[in-house]
Formats: C-alpha cells, sequence, structure tokens
C-alpha cells in the first residue's frame, strides 16, 4: 500500500520528508553549530537499564590541539534540571570525536542530552532500557551506502517513535568512487571521500566522517539509541577471520587493515568499548527489554569466520553431478567450517537460556546474514545473453552465477546456506537454552525477506526477518522487469522463504508486545532525491504457536504472493 500525501497528514501515522531540504526538528545541533565544532551531529547507543553511550565529534575551529567541553543530560528538553554532566577533552589520537557513558540513570526513560564547547550546542535524545515493559517497537535497517542515494529511510525513522534503532551493519561502505555505486554518487554530487578506497586509519576515519556527515543519518542519530553490529563493509567486502575478497596484497597486511577499520568504528560509532580481556573483534553482546524480550546482537565476520565460497571459484569444480556431491559433501558441509565459534556460541546458550528463564516472550537475534534455507532456482532458462552482458557492468560474478543457479545449490554462500554445519550448531544451541522460538533479524541482501527457519530435522526454530537497503540496490534489482518472476520462482522453489519484497528501499518497523507481533516493511519512494513519500510494501503478523513463532495475516501481498505465502 501507498502511503500518499493526503492519506499521511489526515490519517497522522507518518511524516511527509524532504531531510534534504527541510530537515527535521531535532538538527538544532547542526543549526547551532555553524561554527562546524559540532558538524559530525551526536549520537547515542548501547542502552542499558541504567546507562547509554553519547557520541559526538568535536572539531576544532583552528588548526590542531586539544579541543574540551561540557555533556549533560536531563530528563526535560529545555534542561531545566541536569540529571548528568561529565566534561570531555579530546584531541588529534582519536579524531576529535568524544564518547561517554551516561550512568546513574533510571530505566526506562527517555532523555535528552547536549554537548557544549564555547559558543557551540549540539542536542539530541535518548532513552534507557525499561524494568518492565508491556511493548516495544524497533527500526531495522541496513546497507546505507553513501553515493547510491539520499538516506531518505533514516529520516523517515527519526520523525517515529521507535525504542532503539537497531543497524545490522553495512553502515558505511569501503569503495572508491570507481566502484560499487561510484556512477550513481558522481550524477547525485554524492562522491565517496576520500576518493579512493579506504585502507588506512586516516581512510575509514575520513569514510565515518563523511557519513556522519548527512543530515538525514544525523537527524535518525539525534532521535533514537542506536544498537549497532558490523557485517563486511564496515572493513572490506566479503570479509572473514583471516582476510576479505575485497582486501589485496598491494592494498597492505589485512591486519593493519582490520586494526585501522575497527579502531575508526569504535571512535565514530555509539557503542561501548570492549570490556579488558575481550578482543575489538568480539562485539557481540545482548539486551534485556523488561520482561518482553531479550536482544542478542551476534558478530560473523571477524572472530571466527572461516573464508567464504566465491561463485566463480566453484562453478568451474562442479562438472558433474558426482563432483556436485563431493563438494556437496567434502566442502559445503564440512564440520569444521565456522560463523561464530565456541566462545560466542557459549554467550548466546547462555543469553537464550537467561531469557527462557525468566519467561520473557520474545527472543531476537541481531544477525548479519540470511539464515534460513534458499535454494538458487534455476535462472538459465530465464536470462539471455544479453541480459548477461548488460548485467555484468553491474554484477561482475552475474555469469557463474547463473551457471551455478542451475546446480541445485545455496542462493548466498556468503550466508548461513555456506556454513550449514554452523547453522546447526547454532540451533542446537539454541535448543539446549530451551528456546525453539527466535526471531532473527537479518541485513545484507538489500531486500525484505519473512523466512521459517528449521534445523536439519525440519523442527521449526521461528522465523527471519530481513530487510532491504537504506540506499543499496539489491540483486533482483539488476534484472529489472524480470525482478517479479524471479521472486516468484524463488519463492516456489523454496517453501521456507514466506514472502520476499524486491526493487524498494526503506526499513523494518517491528513492533511487539506480550502476545503478538507485526513487522510493517516500510519503503521510501525514491533515494535518488531528498524529496520522498513512505510507504508499506506488506505487514506480516507474528505470534507463538506450538513452542516457537510462527507468521499469520500478511496484508499487501498480491495474488500471486498470498497463494504462496
Amino acid at each position: 500500500m501507498t502511503l500518499t500525501r493526503r492519506r499521511l497528514l489526515a490519517g497522522g501515522l507518518f511524516g511527509l520528508a524532504a531531510c534534504g531540504s527541510a530537515g527535521s526538528a531535532l538538527m538544532k545541533s547542526e543549526r547551532l553549530a555553524a561554527s562546524g565544532t559540532f558538524s559530525s551531529g551526536v549520537a547515542s547507543g548501547d542502552p542499558r537499564t541504567d546507562s547509554v553511550v553519547l557520541w559526538t565529534r568535536a572539531a576544532p575551529a583552528g588548526a590542531g590541539g586539544t579541543v574540551s567541553g561540557m555533556a549533560e543530560l536531563s530528563d526535560s528538553p529545555d534542561f531545566d534540571r541536569i540529571v548528568w554532566s561529565a566534561r570531555f577533552e579530546t584531541g588529534p589520537s582519536r579524531d576529535y570525536t568524544v564518547k561517554l557513558v551516561a550512568d546513574g540513570l533510571e530505566p526506562g526513560r527517555r532523555y535528552h542530552y547536549r554537548f557544549l564547547s564555547g559558543d557551540a550546542v549540539a542536542t539530541g535524545r535518548t532513552r534507557t532500557l525499561p524494568e518492565q515493559a508491556e511493548r516495544a517497537r524497533f527500526a531495522i535497517v541496513s546497507c546505507s551506502n553513501y553515493p547510491f542515494g539520499y538516506f531518505n529511510a533514516y529520516d523517515h525513522i527519526a520523525r517515529g517513535d521507535f525504542d532503539a534503532v537497531i543497524h545490522l551493519g553495512d553502515y558505511i561502505y569501503e569503495y572508491g568512487r570507481r566502484g560499487y555505486g561510484g556512477d550513481v554518487g558522481k550524477t547525485l554530487g554524492r562522491q565517496h571521500e576520500p576518493a579512493h578506497e579506504i585502507v588506512t586509519l586516516d581512510d575509514y576515519r575520513r569514510r565515518h566522517r563523511q557519513y556522519k556527515s548527512d543530515p538525514c543519518s544525523q537527524a535518525m542519530h539525534a532521535a533514537h539509541p542506536l544498537i549497532a553490529i558490523w557485517d563486511d563493509h564496515e572493513t572490506a567486502n566479503n570479509s572473514w577471520e583471516g582476510g576479505a575478497q575485497n582486501h589485496q596484497r598491494d592494498e597492505g597486511d589485512w591486519n593493519d587493515r582490520r586494526r585501522a577499520a575497527l579502531q575508526a568504528y569504535y571512535e565514530y560509532m555509539p557503542v561501548r568499548d570492549p570490556e579488558p580481556g575481550r578482543s575489538r573483534e568480539a562485539l557481540y553482546r545482548d539486551y534485556s527489554w523488561g520482561g518482553l524480550l531479550s536482544l542478542a546482537a551476534i558478530e560473523t565476520r571477524l572472530t571466527a569466520r572461516s573464508e567464504q565460497f566465491e561463485y566463480s571459484d566453484i562453478v568451474p569444480q562442479l562438472t558433474s553431478p558426482e563432483a556436485i556431491a563431493a563438494w556437496r559433501r567434502d566442502k559445503l558441509e564440512d564440520s569444521g567450517r565456522t560463523l561464530m565459534g565456541e566462545a560466542q556460541l557459549d554467550y548466546l546458550e547462555s543469553v537464550l537460556r537467561r531469557s527462557v528463564e525468566r519467561s520473557e516472550p520474545w527472543r531476537l537475534v541481531a544477525n548479519q546474514v540470511i539464515m534460513a534455507r534458499v535454494t538458487a532456482p534455476n535462472l538459465v532458462p530465464h536470462v539471455t545473453e544479453a541480459d548477461l552482458l548488460e548485467l555484468e557492468q553491474q554484477w561482475d560474478q552475474v555469469r557463474a552465477f547463473v551457471q551455478f543457479s542451475a546446480l541445485g545449490l545455496p542462493l548466498n554462500v556468503d550466508a548461513w546456506d555456506g556454513y550449514p554445519a554452523a547453522r546447526q550448531r547454532f540451533y542446537e544451541r539454541a535448543q539446549s537454552a530451551g528456546a525453539r522460538d527466535l526471531i532473527v533479524l537479518t541485513g545484507d541482501t538489500h531486500e525484505f525477506w519473512a523466512n521459517d527457519l528449521r534445523d536439519d530435522d525440519g523442527s521449526p526454530m521461528g522465523v527471519e526477518l530481513g530487510t532491504t537497503g537504506v540506499t543499496s540496490p539489491g540483486p533482483t534489482g539488476y534484472l529489472r522487469d524480470k525482478a517479479f518472476d524471479y521472486s516468484l520462482l524463488l519463492r516456489r522453489e523454496n517453501p521456507d522463504v514466506r514472502w520476499h519484497g524486491t526493487g524498494s528501499y526503506g526499513y523494518i518497523d517491528l513492533q511487539l508486545d506480550g502476545d503478538r507481533g507485526q513487522a510493517d516493511f516500510v519503503t521510501v519512494s525514491d533515494i535518488l532525491s531528498p524529496e520522498y513519500e513512505p510507504g508499506r510494501q506488506a505487514s506480516i503478523g507474528l505470534e507463538k504457536r506450538g513452542g516457537t513463532v510462527a507468521f499469520r495475516r500478511p496484508r499487501g501481498l498480491g495474488l500471486k504472493e498470498r497463494v504462496l505465502f
């Protein structure tokens, strides 16, 4: 359903947005910080019942030196009563970023905070976790590529009443101006800075700084606390424990690049620094929402991921049915392939066990890549040579992928389907904790998903909600007028894929109460202009049934989609 301007104003459901022009009411920080001292805006994140992380960048007005100031937090927007304050000093050693933990706070409260330095003031609002909660509402986002378009989904989120924003990764992208999205960025005047692919600490800092300069991003961060995990592009495409597909020898040592990327990430994101004795790669952590739900944010890239397969490397090996069977048995299903590692699996099991023991109705997992089983439908009869030549201009592995699709193997070997033994270990730990009712939140694909989750024996493990990109285009977008037919084919061949939404940008609006939930797949009409209208591509209900989580009552689906659902 598309929400028109008239319906929006009449119903009060959403505010029509133009973040690049009118801006948000929360952009006071941008107006007051005209000197540029707080030109990156403000952010908050990693909330607890008694504390929250506050972030800004206090850039010096002149050259070099240190910058000092004050951070204050109040329970009112006019700051009549200051309930917490702290002085800060920052400098070039951390690129003038400021990150403080405001503590001693009350649970379940909305707070307003501000940073002050000289005449400059930057403000935002945040929330602590509740001790008791009857409902919760989250905005689920992923894949915000600066050159591909305006962050209109962020602006729309800034106008909503959310408890938190959950960012599932690819918050930044590492490519240079000649890489992914470069042509679009040149047309829009949103080219990456620096111009080259980022490799060094200074490079990653500059890229984070560019993304934080976006007014839509600033509006979202100023409005809501962020719960963030990374995927691969915060370091380099298809990263794993020992390297990345997009890291070459002439770019230096991978460990140096990874350290630089993580240092910049912890400097620029409102996340808590690792506890003593814990590596920077181990970002996984959990949140308890007042007896209503637990949220475990997992890390599947840098701590224990085995190297992923690449289509172009696989296809030449699979020359016969026997070769396919051998590859599946000896390579794909190798029990030694890991995504999380034992330490994180132990941690996840303990989080889920505590949640079950507390009788919390819902258990959420913030996850990077698709967890459901999805077999690639055979595209060979549907794609012509002319199609392939056109698609290769944007997707260099499309020819290998089309050949791969005819083999009856997983659609995405960079996802959990490329690590089936690791996925089964994940399910076994959840089962050991008594949790067969997961809601897995997933990014990465730039498309919407509603999937059933089942273990190797076919036992239900819950559902998966996949969000589309903020601006990054989905792979079916390359198919253009064939995208919907491909999506129907995908669902017909994969009964666990209950719904698959293509060709849109936006986020998931997830609402949960004690009995039921609803996932609204929210879209923005345009990302090539700061003017847009919001809509809903689908709404799908959630309920506890038979010891697990199940979908109910989809709305907004066409006839063919309802039949396949």
